[in-house]
């Protein structure tokens, strides 16, 4: 069986950033783009938390299938199963740096979140109290003021 191609980036080069996983056109003719938000250095320091990242997929979803200009355009957001970051797939092409302003906004919104977490009841998830929200606000944060302020080209592009 072949490879796919998230399975061929080198996961021990790999920086926390913003990368363009795929890009695919639907049959109806649709393009859509899936990146990988990439939170920590794959195998080379802790994955996050698996509560954070529950956390952090009701906070994200929920801010960005409210925000004014992008909700038309998301159509989903969740963890990755290895726990190092997030697939975030728009309707549309866009690059990293096209998307910079909206997670910036996404990420400030988690880390300085305080309340009840959208989603987080009995009715409405099945496991809702399987998070750390606190853990996903500091994940947040790290991210923003690490990569998200003052990405390099190496936050931007997959490693060769």
């Amino acid at each position: 069986m072949e490879k796919i191609p998230s399975f061929t980036i080198d996961h021990t080069r790999l920086e926390p950033g913003v990368y363009v996983s795929r890009t695919d056109t639907t049959p109806s003719g649709d393009t859509l783009t899936t990146f990988d938000i990439r939170l920590t250095r794959p195998n080379r320091e802790a994955a996050l938390a698996p509560d954070a990242l529950h956390a952090m997929e009701h906070l994200a979803a929920t801010f960005l299938r409210n925000h004014p200009q992008w909700r038309e355009r998301v159509v989903y957001w969740g963890p990755m199963g290895c726990a190092t970051g997030n697939y975030l797939i728009l309707s549309g092409a866009y690059t990293p740096e096209d998307i910079l302003p909206l997670l910036r906004e996404t990420f400030a919104f988690i880390a300085d979140f305080t309340g009840d977490i959208p989603g987080a009841t009995p009715r409405d998830c099945g496991n809702y109290s399987f998070m750390d929200l606190d853990s996903a606000r500091r994940a947040a944060r790290r991210f923003l003021d690490d990569t998200l302020l003052h990405p390099t080209a190496a936050n931007l592009r997959y490693p060769d």
